[in-house]
């Protein structure tokens, strides 16, 4: 076994690849010195072992992208080496090379896995071609990930940080020097605060900026399966598992994984966990095999997490690890003045992908926006702002239902009168037809003739 480096200056011939870690498994001596004098100075890390067991030993210890692996090995031979590496969960590159093959051969080899199949002698070009095909189909494969799972998340690419207060000054002033470093960072505030998008904007700015940033809601995810989502599965894992999985830490490779509602996490997984953080290794399901990982870790929760460690939910070391770096995002009501630019943003953002006009909103309408408390935070603002593009109308009546439990907290404004204005705006999109305008409003039809019959009467 031996560890190759680039040298000081390295060579890019491969553009678009020089991260990645090679392992070369062949017992032709000749061979092995032709593939490391080729590729030692294109990328990161090129291994060398001259049996599978030899370069078993090197996937124990270190992150491996691509294997160049011979069929023809003394004790276990290439194929049935790469079989049980699929099994047990390995989703990197593979390239088989041979000097003997058939038809039979090489059919074999793409049922194991193989990502390629290439008959020696071979020139140079021909290998760099093969890794370069490997490399593109590693990188589409990790996009499109990363790229679902980003337009299924509210707080996607394109949304930004929006505020001129002093609060908000501080926060962009915090993320600048937080994002620098690699250290774990817990961000704790209230639901709606925005955790997801000062995550982002750490990544962002981050040196692993060009890495994926994978986000994980720790509380969708079902208790059974958790472990297997982060760390993925070995084929025949568990009932269900036909074959091997990559969990989302492997997803996350080079950038950031982001595990919000980290309270949510059972505490046999938060243990597991804190294993994965301390010693960047991860064990899939099932898996014997270590995995080396290359990430950074953010959590976020909308619990006070000491409280939850003195209660016994959640582990006090795993905790300590998380907080590092501990940012509070500070809800709504402590910067009401960033409201008129929040909606201008909203708007601006909302109203193009709904295809509608933005709505001009009324001095008065914007001072019941900007006293109301806003327990959702800037999310139930944005919902506010999207639920009242659609119906034509700012729908401030949905603040304040009653006029009893907000009498308190009720602008100078009169709330009949823009909660009538509303509806009646519903009632004349729709045509009258009042079961419709009801679903809109979100509301019983019988609620919604109780309070047309009230105006009629008044």
């Amino acid at each position: 076994m031996q560890t190759h480096f680039p040298p000081s200056s390295p060579e890019k011939n491969l553009e678009g690849w020089p991260d990645w870690s090679i392992l070369i498994v062949d017992d032709e001596q000749g061979m092995l010195n032709f593939l490391v004098k080729t590729l030692a100075p294109r990328c990161q890390l090129v291994m060398s072992a001259a049996s599978a067991e030899a370069g078993a030993q090197w996937l124990r210890t270190d992150h491996v992208d691509l294997i160049i692996l011979d069929i023809s090995l003394p004790g276990k031979n290439g194929v049935t080496w790469l079989k049980e590496l699929r099994e047990q969960g390995f989703s990197g590159e593979v390239i088989l090379i041979t000097a003997f093959a058939d038809l039979d051969t090489a059919i074999e080899a793409l049922r194991a896995g193989a990502s390629d199949f290439i008959l020696k002698p071979f020139r140079v070009p021909q290998i760099l071609n093969a890794i370069k095909q490997c490399y593109e189909r590693s990188r589409l494969r990790r996009e499109n990930f990363v790229l679902r799972r980003a337009v299924a998340s509210p707080a996607g690419p394109g949304v930004s940080l929006v505020g001129t207060s002093g609060v908000m000054q501080r926060l962009r002033e915090s993320i600048g020097r937080v994002a620098q470093v690699n250290s774990t960072v817990l961000l704790q505030g209230e639901s709606g605060t925005g955790k997801e998008l000062v995550a982002r904007e750490l990544h962002a700015q981050s040196p692993r900026t060009t890495g994926p940033f994978v986000p994980v809601n720790c509380a969708a995810m079902s208790p059974e399966l958790i472990e297997s989502e982060l760390f993925g599965h070995a084929k025949g894992a568990f009932t269900g598992a036909t074959r091997a999985r990559d969990g989302l830490f492997h997803y996350a490779q080079g950038g950031t994984l982001f595990l919000d509602e980290i309270a949510e996490l059972p505490l046999p997984i938060q243990a597991t966990l804190l294993r994965a953080i301390e010693d960047l290794k991860i064990r899939p399901v099932g898996s014997e095999q270590l995995m080396p990982v290359n990430l950074r870790i953010m959590a976020a929760t909308n619990r006070r997490l000491a409280d939850e460690v003195a209660a016994g939910r959640f582990r006090k070391d795993l905790y300590f690890r998380l907080q590092v770096v501990d940012m509070s995002l500070p809800p709504l009501r402590e910067h009401k003045e960033d409201i008129a630019g929040l909606v201008a943003y909203f708007m601006a953002q909302l109203a193009p992908s709904l295809g509608v006009e933005p709505l001009r909103i009324s001095p008065q309408e914007m001072d019941y926006l900007q006293q109301y408390d806003w327990p959702g935070n800037v999310r139930e603002l944005r919902n506010l702002i999207e639920r009242s593009l659609i119906l034509g109308a700012i729908n401030v009546s949905a603040l304040y239902p009653g006029t009893a439990a907000q009498a308190g907290n009720r602008p100078p404004t009169d709330l009949h009168a823009l909660e009538k204005q509303h509806i009646l705006s519903v009632l004349d999109s729709v045509q009258g037809d009042k079961t419709q305008a009801a679903t809109l409003l979100g509301v019983s039809r019988r609620t919604l003739e109780r309070r047309v019959a009230e105006w009629a009467g008044s």
